[in-house]
């Protein structure tokens, strides 16, 4: 791994597990300067991504934790990801996963990094992908639930660290093996390997200064020391182990280990001591709770403003596309949903029809009302269309007093739905009181309508129908004219 990680990342990890935390979080915030996927183009994205998703969750920050996650897993090719760098990303993922509590996917995740460090070659990757999935198995086994057998979970563990000891080169995974495979050996029955395996775990961690599986070959020690009858001893380990795991803030591990020193104590009937680690028992809970509260209302919050942002985003192109009198579509939304409604309309076998609507009079309203006045007439009217159009007919203010109605509902005959549609329009027009918006004006609004049937096209459809507007104008307006008519009567309307 120490080949596809930056040294600088690296260095973040190490200096976590030897509890350097306020030097690890300035040189996290270093490297994650410039952006969160800020990575040099000779590292693999996937595989670094994870690896700082993994170091801003021990340092508590959540929030980021999750996104970096997000992102490095998207960067896998989700079918068939394979190599090295797939093994690590998905390996690291799972490792956070099961530190979350999602355990069931952390370990799905985890048997599938193994399974593609197999198939990659790569000893010191599979021998990683093998420790984080004996971790998870191993913490599995001492979790005291009824939901799993420990013996088989310990049995399990103890076989991927076997495996993985002799493939190890990275010092830092050695010791982990070391110290956690010796747990397992423990657990499995082989106490005196296992005391082998925990002190050479522990000398290894002392002279590297690494917390993390010094806690871990201490609380080994300390367990063993219990089964062997000699229980102060047990309680000298178990303390050591906990004030490790306090050291480096690791609130799971301060947890385990305060339950089991807790029960040493009570043997020992030790009071005091029983009672000060179920304090610290409870304590670390508590601080669990509350720092993936803390985090996720963090992350609740961050999202909640990534929707709001996106809401904007969405109504403010939404706003592109509508006329801001009338509230209709306009022009460009016209010319961009109709390719998509008249194909669907062919597609189903309907007749594609085009209704174009002009505003008889409406340069003599103007002057005579007064242009606000229009405005409101071209508001009633679009809501005379609203109402005498069906649910969904695509409805836009084309310019000026001109309106254009696309039939795409089913509702009616298609073969007749244009005329049809066009003289309720027209008729509703005629019949509606005006008197509301314009007064005692002599002028009173009607439309010219000019329909056409015929190929899927918009601007084919436009053009006959603006011939056949053209014809109802010539005609004595108040009025619609059809163009390719189906068979049927035609449709004049009476002058006014």
């Amino acid at each position: 791994m120490a080949g596809q990680i930056p040294e600088q990342d690296r260095r973040v990890r190490l200096l976590l597990e030897s509890a350097r935390f306020n030097e690890a979080a300035e040189l996290f915030d270093q490297v994650t300067a410039t952006a969160t996927n800020a990575v040099g183009e000779e590292w693999d994205r996937s595989t670094v991504l994870a690896h700082r998703a993994l170091n801003a969750w021990r340092l508590g920050r959540i929030p980021a934790a999750l996104e970096l996650a997000a992102e490095g897993w998207t960067e896998l090719d989700n079918e068939q990801p394979t190599g090295v760098a797939a093994a690590q990303t998905i390996g690291m993922l799972g490792s956070l996963l099961d530190t979350i509590g999602h355990r069931s996917s952390a370990l799905d995740l985890m048997t599938r990094s193994v399974e593609v460090a197999r198939d990659a070659g790569d000893p010191d990757t599979l021998a990683q992908c093998l420790q984080r999935k004996a971790h998870a198995l191993l913490f599995r086994a001492t979790a005291r639930s009824d939901e799993v057998d420990p013996e088989e979970q310990f049995a399990a563990a103890r076989e991927l660290y076997e495996e993985a000891l002799p493939l190890v080169r990275a010092d830092l995974i050695r010791r982990s093996v070391l110290a956690g495979g010796a747990r397992a050996l423990a657990g499995a029955g082989e106490t005196e390997k296992a005391e082998c395996r925990a002190q050479r775990a522990l000398r290894l961690s002392q002279e590297a200064a690494d917390w993390l599986s010094g806690s871990l070959a201490m609380w080994v020690l300390g367990l063993i020391r219990r089964e062997q009858g000699r229980p102060e001893d047990a309680r000298t380990f178990l303390s050591r182990a906990l004030d490790c795991a306090e050291k480096i803030q690791d609130m799971l591990l301060l947890a385990r280990f305060a339950q089991d020193l807790s029960m040493v104590c009570e043997e020992l009937d030790d009071l005091v001591g029983e009672a000060a680690a179920l304090r610290r028992s409870l304590s670390a809970s508590r601080t669990t709770v509350r720092f993936l509260q803390e985090g996720l209302g963090q992350a609740l919050e961050q999202r909640r403003a990534a929707v709001q942002a996106q809401q904007i985003a969405t109504a403010a192109q939404a706003a592109v596309l509508r006329d801001p009198l009338t509230n209709l579509t306009n022009r460009l939304g016209l010319e961009r949903r109709a390719p998509g409604l008249l194909e669907q309309t062919a597609a189903q076998g309907r007749v594609p029809w085009l209704v174009l609507i002009d505003v008889d009079w409406f340069k003599e309203i103007n002057d005579e009302a007064g242009h606000s006045a229009g405005d409101v007439v071209l508001q009633e009217l679009a809501h005379l269309l609203r109402r005498e159009c069906r649910t969904d007919d695509l409805i836009c203010r084309w310019a000026g007093d001109e309106f254009v109605v696309l039939l795409v509902d089913a509702s009616e005959d298609s073969k007749e739905a244009g005329p049809i549609v066009a003289e309720r329009i027209r008729a509703a027009v005629d019949d509606h009181d005006w008197r509301l918006v314009l007064g005692s004006t002599e002028q009173l609004p009607t439309t010219s309508i000019g329909v056409a049937a015929g190929p899927a096209e918009l601007d084919h459809l436009f053009a006959a129908a603006d011939v056949a507007l053209y014809r109802a104008k010539q005609a004595g307006r108040n009025r619609i004219e059809v163009d390719r008519q189906p068979p049927g009567p035609p449709w004049p309307a009476p002058n006014r």
